[in-house]
């Protein structure tokens, strides 16, 4: 397989890239076992330790459906990346091991942290959040071009509710419920220090509900509605709503700046005060 170049390293990588070859942050060795089932998901996701699951997730092959798109996209690549290699396998949560602040999503695009190997990292969307964090200070640049920039969150971790790129980022219910143990576990190794869970989307505030109740912390009934600004004090921790930073609310002016950073300017104040 041909290798191409690491836009920051500048070492050579094959399209997916293999566990343990020297891309930035890659959590994962060679050894790193390998969930192929459902069943091995909820298995494998029974760890104690984050970056043991972290690393786990980052080689998660148990969605045939999605390995098959996130290695098509890695290998056919967008003509605007085409002399870079691809990611191309599952992305893990990333930021801070003790968070206060945990920043929910749906799943990773295409040519986005499928392309860099890192959330939210590499597209439209996650320029306008990177840059709404580094604002707000919980980011230390306001870019977040690929893995091994320098980018760091300050206080705060985010994570998918999928973590491989699905065809018209739509991924099936099947797929949703194969991935959730990897979540759900990651919620409960940061809720220690947790205050806040923003939910970026209503996908996102949907996971987190889910997945705060496995945790154990008390849900109302009825589920609270998601929306921009939306706020619910769930006791541990509080959640916070706010609109997909996608293209199709940032060009429409649906979601603005300043009503961006109001939301992550809400969330470190409630940090702040816990």
């Amino acid at each position: 397989m041909d290798e191409l170049t690491h836009p920051i390293t500048g070492q050579t990588f094959p399209s997916p890239v293999p566990p343990g070859t020297g891309w930035p942050d890659d959590p994962a060795t060679p050894s790193t076992p390998v969930a192929e089932t459902p069943e091995e998901v909820a298995s494998l996701a029974a760890v104690a330790d984050l970056g043991v699951l972290d690393a786990e997730v980052s080689v998660c092959r148990a969605c045939p459906r999605l390995v098959k798109w996130r290695e098509d996209v890695a290998h056919t690549k967008r003509a605007s990346f085409a002399n870079e290699p691809y990611w191309g396998r599952p992305i893990a949560g990333w930021g801070e091991a003790e968070p206060r602040i945990l920043i929910v999503g749906l799943a990773p695009a295409a040519n986005g942290g499928n392309r860099t190997g890192r959330i939210f990292t590499g597209d439209r969307s996650g320029d306008w959040l990177f840059a709404s964090l580094h604002r707000v200070g919980l980011a230390a640049q306001e870019t977040s071009l690929h893995a091994g920039d320098g980018q760091r969150l300050i206080g705060a971790r985010m994570a998918a509710t999928v973590r491989c790129a699905p065809p018209d980022n739509k991924p099936t219910l099947l797929e949703r419920d194969t991935c959730a143990p990897w979540i759900r576990r990651e919620v409960q190794l940061v809720l220690p220090t947790l205050d806040v869970v923003v939910c970026l989307g209503s996908y996102g505030w949907d996971a987190a509900l889910r997945t705060l109740a496995d945790a154990g912390i008390a849900i109302p009934k009825p589920k609270p509605k998601f929306g921009h600004g939306a706020e619910v004090d769930l006791g541990e921790v509080t959640l916070l709503g706010s609109y997909h930073p996608s293209q199709q609310n940032t060009f429409t002016g649906r979601l603005t700046e300043p009503m961006l950073d109001a939301v992550f300017s809400r969330a470190l104040e409630l940090a702040g005060d816990s």
